[in-house]
């Protein structure tokens, strides 16, 4: 690669036998992400081998919500079995191309980092409950690596000499990272978001009307069914990563002069499935996003934007409350009702979660610096429990109390590190992000990502491996960057380039 003006970078080779008995040079470059006005020329297209990974990494989102959020051993384990082949199809397609580029992101510093305090417990015999926590790291590891994936394939630079690109596919030098469709935006990328949002909403509202709490009309479970998650707050989190994806999707198709009442319809649908399924903390994080939104676009968004930001987003609103109440029954506008008392509930009423929480803070005060190991809350809190209740706690239904009672401070530090790291990343240069379509993707992304964050207050989505997967998708996806071309050492052959 040659190269470019304001770029530095050291190139190192190292040599290896290829198929036909002559040698080939494998290249590694490692590219960090600096501010989003850095331009990168001169990325080469991606083999056709890395279609497979892309078909692969888009396959598994979107099945793992179907299989009841891939909370089964056989679906979280076929998810944990995909994401490790995930990452052996994208060295392989590297090796091939005789040149592995990553796209380096500083969020696998504390990810990294976490999976390593959980590494120690396991090892250091400092758990309570050793299967679990072998369980959490295989999770974890699972997450981390499709994290690394999507931020090989869905960043920007990465899109931009994406085989879906059509660059690649006509023969036409790659462009610039954000142009064409090439961008983050990418037509596929977008569409498909769209598609899958619409149509899992829409099979939600017809299997809630239809099915009298069975899942796929066939399936008995107990508690509160919605979609094809058991639990409803659980579906409340997804939606609430995938529709503001879905907005930032349809925006461009906006802009472009399609229909607005039909793009309309299809953003309604979602937050309405969302409202249907009667989670007070999905309402309350959905609530948070808009007011998120509409703070981001009035400081940092175009003015002459704000307005119509404002008249869209209004009526929006008003459509989808009108519509929820013309299809909701009257128990679900009841339930949300009762989000300011919290103690009407069939399910666990807020006042018994406020207390799981802070008795998991009793297991904090007795385990402070490591705490009781990843994945031990349900063998430990037993002890600590001061609620009066038959129920088994297999979670503290607040993933941060939990986290705490389960890694300690150190595990704390490095949650608060991975938050302000990944708030600074995301939500850099705004303004020239909000007037770029390219950038309208990355920061739904981020919006979403907060939503769940929000909820996480008062739920155990992390917890649930489909949700969990989505968040690092959406991760990957929301940091402000592009690449400025550096290298890692490999070998022994060193060059510097002036």
């Amino acid at each position: 690669m040659r190269p470019e003006a304001g770029q530095r970078g050291i190139f190192l080779a190292s040599w290896f036998p290829a198929l036909n008995g002559m040698a080939s040079p494998l290249t590694v470059n490692t590219t960090i992400r600096p501010p989003h006005s850095a331009i990168v020329e001169g990325l080469a297209p991606q083999p056709p081998s890395y279609v497979l990974v892309w078909t692969l990494l888009i396959a598994t989102l979107l099945a793992a919500p179907l299989a009841f959020g891939a909370v089964q051993e056989w679906a979280w384990g076929g998810v944990a079995v995909v994401a490790f082949l995930l990452l052996l199809f994208w060295s392989i397609a590297g090796a091939r191309q005789g040149r592995l580029r990553i796209f380096w992101s500083p969020l696998l510093i504390p990810a990294g980092l976490f999976f390593l305090l959980g590494t120690i417990q396991f090892a250091g015999h400092l758990t309570m409950d050793p299967i679990a926590t072998r369980e959490s790291l295989l999770k974890l590891a699972t997450d981390l690596i499709l994290f690394f994936i999507a931020g090989q394939l869905f960043s920007a630079p990465a899109l931009a000499c994406s085989p879906l690109a059509s660059g690649w596919t006509s023969g036409a030098p790659p462009r610039r990272a954000g142009e064409g469709s090439g961008d983050l935006a990418a037509p596929f990328l977008r569409w498909t978001v769209i598609a899958y949002t619409f149509l899992l909403a829409l099979f939600a509202i017809f299997q809630f009307f239809s099915s009298q709490g069975l899942i796929y009309w066939t399936v008995k479970t107990a508690g509160w069914t919605f979609g094809p998650y058991v639990n409803h707050n659980h579906y409340a989190g997804l939606m609430e990563m995938l529709i503001p994806l879905m907005v930032a999707s349809l925006l461009p198709a906006l802009r472009q002069g399609a229909s607005a009442v039909l793009l309309g319809f299809i953003g309604l649908i979602p937050i309405v499935s969302l409202v249907l399924a009667g989670s007070r903390g999905g309402f309350i994080s959905l609530v948070a996003e808009v007011l998120l939104a509409a703070v981001l676009v009035f400081l940092c968004g175009p003015r002459h934007a704000r307005k119509v930001t404002a008249l869209l987003g209004g009526a929006a609103i008003l459509a989808a409350a009108l519509l929820f109440f013309w299809m909701a029954p009257r128990q679900i506008a009841d339930r949300l009702a009762t989000m300011g008392d919290g103690t009407h509930s069939p399910e666990v009423e807020l006042g018994n979660r406020l207390a799981v929480s802070r008795d998991s803070l009793r297991i904090l005060r007795d385990h402070p610096w490591m705490g009781t190991g990843l994945g031990s809350f349900e063998t430990v809190f037993p002890k600590y429990q001061s609620l009066p209740s038959d129920l088994i706690w297999d979670h503290a239904h607040n993933d941060y109390a939990e986290a705490l009672a389960e890694t300690g401070v150190a595990g704390g530090a490095l949650i608060l590190f991975a938050l302000g790291l990944f708030f600074r990343l995301a939500f850099r240069n705004l303004r020239q992000r909000l007037r770029q379509r390219e950038g309208w993707l990355p920061i739904g992304a981020a919006i979403g990502c907060c939503g769940l964050l929000v909820h996480s207050f008062v739920d155990f989505n992390f917890h649930i491996p489909a949700n969990a997967a989505w968040f690092a998708v959406c991760a990957a996806i929301s940091p402000n960057a592009e690449p400025v071309l550096k290298s890692m050492p490999l070998g022994f052959m060193r060059e510097k380039k002036p």
